[in-house]
């Protein structure tokens, strides 16, 4: 739930501020803000009235741009209207921040379809108007995107000169969860170009991180990187130990270990124990 609201505060958030009349005071930016609770609750009926009444009441074409652009990820609109949508708002004044959102948006909708020239020409369109803007955070969704289209053409060392600027500015924020996952990141590219100390410092780095605020997932995933790079090494113990440690962290916080890791931790078990020929 957003923002760690439980289901009944939501809905009586929501029930405050739309029952009624109550709706005729909230304007196109609260009414946005609140779709994501509606749709959580799976209320679509209210997802409507609030999409219906941003855009009816938006003051200016900037805001209208925003309700559309809502309109159109909730309907699925195909990518042309989504360029017409940012073709629209590019030279608007103040539509910069909105333009940025609807460029990246589009990139990563090519990126599904792995047209990854588009993607890549409209992360950097984005990029550039996120940075015009000074805006780090978006900036880092930007790095995030070009890094994945680089690692899906084996362009491996722009992929690091991407993950590690993201990295840094995450660093500046003091993002916690966003570092855990930039270092993974950047340990996996390191891996795949066989940069195995590397990688591992980053791993490392990621897990201790993880461990210092109970991020189990980002335990399992720098785990699973240290454990590929023992396997590598043939150091079969040693990965065995590192999955049996992230199998005790998921027990001891009551939640399910995905079957992959019983299943590695029992793979490697049969290496280690290899059947008796007798």
């Amino acid at each position: 739930m957003s923002g760690e609201v439980s289901p009944e505060q939501a809905r009586k958030i929501l029930d405050m501020l739309t029952k009624g009349e109550a709706l005729e005071n909230v304007n196109t930016s609260l009414a946005l803000r609140l779709i994501p609770l509606a749709e959580e609750l799976g209320d679509e009926d209210l997802v409507q009235r609030l999409l219906e009444h941003a855009l009816d009441i938006s003051q200016d074409e900037v805001e209208k741009g925003w309700a559309e652009f809502e309109i159109m990820k909730l309907k699925d609109a195909p990518i042309e209207d989504y360029a017409k949508l940012s073709s629209k708002t590019e030279n608007l004044v103040e539509g910069g921040t909105l333009s940025a959102a609807i460029m990246h948006h589009l990139g990563l909708m090519h990126l599904a379809q792995n047209e990854l020239t588009e993607a890549k020409m409209f992360a950097n369109r984005s990029l550039r108007l996120r940075e015009s803007n000074d805006d780090e955070a978006g900036i880092v969704y930007g790095l995030a995107l070009l890094e994945a289209c680089c690692k899906r053409e084996d362009l491996n060392d722009e992929a690091i000169v991407h993950g590690t600027r993201k990295l840094e500015i995450l660093m500046k924020l003091g993002d916690l969860e966003g570092q855990i996952e930039a270092m993974s990141d950047l340990a996996h590219t390191q891996a795949t170009i066989g940069s195995f100390d590397a990688a591992q410092d980053l791993y490392n780095q990621s897990l201790k991180l993880a461990n210092e605020i109970e991020d189990v997932s980002g335990q399992l995933v720098a785990r699973w990187g240290l454990a590929d790079i023992a396997e590598i090494s043939e150091d079969y113990q040693t990965a065995m130990l590192l999955l049996s440690d992230c199998l005790h962290s998921f027990i001891a916080l009551g939640i399910p270990a995905p079957p992959q890791v019983r299943d590695r931790i029992e793979a490697l078990t049969n290496i280690e124990q290899p059947p008796d020929n007798d």
